[in-house]
């Protein structure tokens, strides 16, 4: 018979018809694919409705917020303020536009400047890192304020140039706003990537300062969800290739 072996390679399950791997293997694929896209859409979907976009056009929220920022605000309720909040609000006798601050007296604080160059609420001298470095309060003396009762005293960051609380106190209101003002609370610099806002630890004295939204559950989410979509949409390719490469290594006849 010429010596020639007879052995054949069986050829690969199916024919080489049909999508690649395992029906285990696909139906898997399929779900990661599936639960990676409810994530992926949900965490954007989540974010749009908690989130807004803010652009920020000045610099009195130095160095915290740079002019040009885009900022992610948390809808919230202007009963959820807690001082130290970068807040947004929109009040006619300020501007016509969305405003940016700080919160640093609610309702029925007292607060003034300057002790030992530093600001004061409720008699306590505030901690502010936040601030432009080197400077303290970074503002002049300004008379005492007790904040009435569903308002809030803010001031910027960049507290000589910001048209702050300080800059109203003639106004009937001595340069408060009423909490209802408050749209949304700044949870993020988003460009340029600086991240979450930390929560000024200064104001915890006088009581509790708020959380972090969830931004970065969101982002959790979004992430998890993309590499499930990428991964589950790799297994088919993959397994093709994998079968092709067995194919390959074990079809040669003996001789």
């Amino acid at each position: 018979m010429g010596g020639e072996s007879t052995t054949r390679t069986a050829p690969p399950s199916g024919g080489g018809r049909g999508p690649a791997g395992s029906r285990t293997g696909q139906r898997l694929s399929g779900l990661a694919v599936a639960l990676g896209l409810v994530l992926f859409l949900g965490g954007f979907a989540w974010a749009a409705v908690v989130y807004r976009p803010y652009t920020v056009p000045t610099t009195s929220m130095a160095p915290t917020i740079d002019a040009g920022a885009r900022v992610l605000a948390e809808r919230v309720d202007g009963d959820e303020i807690r001082r130290g909040d970068v807040v947004v609000f929109k009040d006619a006798a300020w501007a016509n536009a969305p405003v940016l601050k700080r919160v640093v007296a609610v309702g029925g604080d007292t607060v003034a400047c300057c002790t030992d160059g530093r600001l004061t609420v409720d008699g306590k001298k505030i901690d502010e890192p936040y601030l432009p470095d080197g400077s303290l309060t970074g503002t002049t003396d300004f008379p005492t304020v007790t904040v009435p009762k569903g308002r809030l005293f803010l001031l910027g960051d960049e507290r000589h140039g910001s048209l702050d609380s300080t800059a109203h106190l003639t106004d009937a209101a001595s340069g408060t706003v009423a909490t209802g003002a408050v749209t949304a609370r700044v949870d993020a610099v988003v460009w340029p990537v600086d991240g979450m806002l930390e929560r000024p630890s200064g104001f915890e004295e006088l009581g509790a300062i708020s959380s972090p939204g969830p931004l970065r559950t969101m982002g959790v989410l979004i992430v998890v969800g993309a590499l499930l979509v990428l991964g589950g949409a790799a297994y088919g390719p993959v397994a093709k290739w994998l079968g092709r490469s067995r194919t390959g290594t074990g079809s040669a006849g003996a001789r």
